[in-house]
């Protein structure tokens, strides 16, 4: 078992019933808030206080990456990110490549996969026995924000993407996995 998760990590996008596109060659880093599962507190005349929860809020995935396109023409390598905003994945497949802004929101998945498997290139890769590894999934979830930055001299893109953490059924969109290695660990191929 490995001490920490460290220097590398596995990351695709994907929307529902499409090719997993990776973008890990782009992306510097990754930041995950699973959101509050919070409460309010309401005060009684008696001095006391009774606890009212609230619904878990969205989770929110943010990822800073440097590409040079606008996004992605052909195959399942990722090359930009603004056509997961507009147009969705793999929306103008020929050069040169233009999006527009327009009203089409997209759900997509995204997988996050870190694991001692030298061998895997996918984020949606089985984490065989003897290998260990951690994996989020979030799905159902949309694109919200493409921010360039042009601020330090290089250009760079942050990219949110935002996923309730049910659907309407009250199913799970999102899903963390781990594995010490004694076991094989798979990731469902389905949405719900």
């Amino acid at each position: 078992m490995v001490d920490t998760w460290s220097e590398t990590a596995l990351l695709s996008i994907s929307k529902a019933s499409g090719t997993e596109v990776q973008f890990y060659t782009l992306t510097e880093t990754v930041d995950v808030d699973i959101g509050e599962k919070g409460f309010d507190v309401i005060s009684t005349l008696a001095g006391g206080r009774l606890v009212k929860f609230t619904p878990q809020e969205p989770t929110t995935i943010t990822l800073e990456a440097y590409p040079v396109e606008a996004g992605t023409d052909t195959g399942t390598t990722g090359k930009g990110f603004v056509d997961l905003l507009w147009g969705g994945i793999l929306s103008d497949t020929s050069q040169p490549i233009s999006i527009s802004s327009d009203r089409t929101r997209e759900a997509h998945r995204v997988t996050i996969l870190w694991t001692d498997d030298t061998t895997i290139t996918t984020a949606e890769a089985a984490i065989n026995l003897n290998q260990t590894g951690l994996r989020i999934i979030a799905k159902n979830g949309y694109c919200t924000s493409v921010k360039p930055s042009f601020t330090d001299g290089v250009l760079k893109f942050t990219i949110t993407y935002k996923f309730p953490p049910f659907d309407k059924s009250g199913n799970g969109n999102v899903e963390i996995q781990s594995t010490d290695g004694t076991a094989t660990m798979t990731m469902s191929s389905t949405w719900n």
